[in-house]
């Protein structure tokens, strides 16, 4: 039987690999194969256990039936022998017999419900004892001696840690003269998609991923609480905004990858994704736009508008 169960489940397991393989049409990856594999012997080895133990229970019964039967042709009494498994949870758990409970009923009566008075069961004494020993080991370690360290020491050693590993990348990294005196909106593709991927990574848990606003500004709208051209936005980034939670990503990225989020946080100014976050700050025009203003004679307009109108009242 259980060679059986053993075989059809490899059948099953081969049919699986076969299914994803050409639903998705590709190759099913080695470490994918792998834990498709350990789930199904895992699973296997439950009904291998599961059938085991029904086997030996019928076993045991018919031993007993025999046993039962022979001690009947010979007249004796039949005494069964305690199993392993019922000394252990007598030992375990200080239960007292059915056939015994009268020595621990309570004088309490409950609309006819008696009550028990049992022990508390050895395993859970015994856990009470360890929790007790493993508080006096985890005060001493962490409170008397302080070989341990607390949360906030291990907190700081990672903060120490990352500023570390990210003062090792700058060195190693070639050097970028970029700042807020030369930073430049780039519109190319490449350096765009790269932006993109650290906006998600590092900045859509607090602006969305689309930009419209969450415990940040919307960013897709022409208002902006520090400035909405190239540079305002770089120096946002690159300093931070403690004040509102915003940290300096100065450590953490190198300035060209600030230059590259910074241009691909432009590209979303009026995108209008859905749930867009109530403007905030200032209105920003464009430089091109405001220079597009200033170039325009008002007198000129407001003549022209006029003659448009006495032209259509006659």
């Amino acid at each position: 039987m259980n060679k059986k169960i053993v075989i059809t489940s490899l059948l099953m397991l081969a049919l699986v690999i076969d299914t994803l393989a050409q639903t998705t049409g590709e190759t099913v990856s080695t470490d994918t194969a792998l834990l498709i594999v350990s789930g199904f012997v895992f699973v296997v080895a439950l009904l291998v256990l599961g059938v085991s133990v029904v086997v030996l229970r019928l076993l045991r019964a018919m031993v007993r039936q025999e046993l039962q039967k022979k001690a009947v042709e010979k007249g004796v009494e039949f005494v069964e022998e305690e199993s392993w498994w019922s000394k252990l949870m007598k030992s375990t758990t200080d239960a007292v017999p059915v056939e015994r409970e009268e020595t621990i009923i309570l004088d309490h009566n409950y609309d006819g419900i008696r009550e028990l008075d049992n022990h508390l069961p050895p395993w859970w004494k015994w856990l009470f004892y360890v929790t007790i020993i493993f508080a006096v080991v985890y005060m001493i370690g962490y409170h008397v001696i302080g070989n341990m360290p607390l949360q906030l020491e291990e907190y700081q050693a990672e903060v120490y840690a990352a500023n570390e590993a990210s003062k090792a990348r700058l060195a190693n990294a070639p050097a970028e003269n970029i700042d807020a005196t030369n930073v430049v909106a780039l519109t190319d593709a490449v350096s765009l998609q790269k932006g993109k991927q650290i906006y998600l990574n590092n900045c859509s848990q607090c602006h969305k991923e689309l930009g419209e606003g969450g415990i940040g500004p919307n960013l897709t709208d022409d208002y902006w609480l520090h400035g909405g051209d190239i540079s305002s936005v770089f120096t946002t980034i690159k300093k931070g905004v403690p004040e509102k939670g915003m940290i300096a990503w100065e450590p953490l990225l190198s300035p060209g990858q600030m230059q590259n989020v910074s241009s691909y946080i432009l590209t979303l100014r009026g995108t209008n994704p859905p749930n867009a976050k109530e403007p905030q700050g200032e209105l920003y025009v464009p430089e091109v736009i405001e220079d597009a203003l200033d170039s325009v004679n008002v007198e000129e307009v407001n003549e022209a508008v006029d003659s448009l109108q006495m032209a259509a009242s006659n």
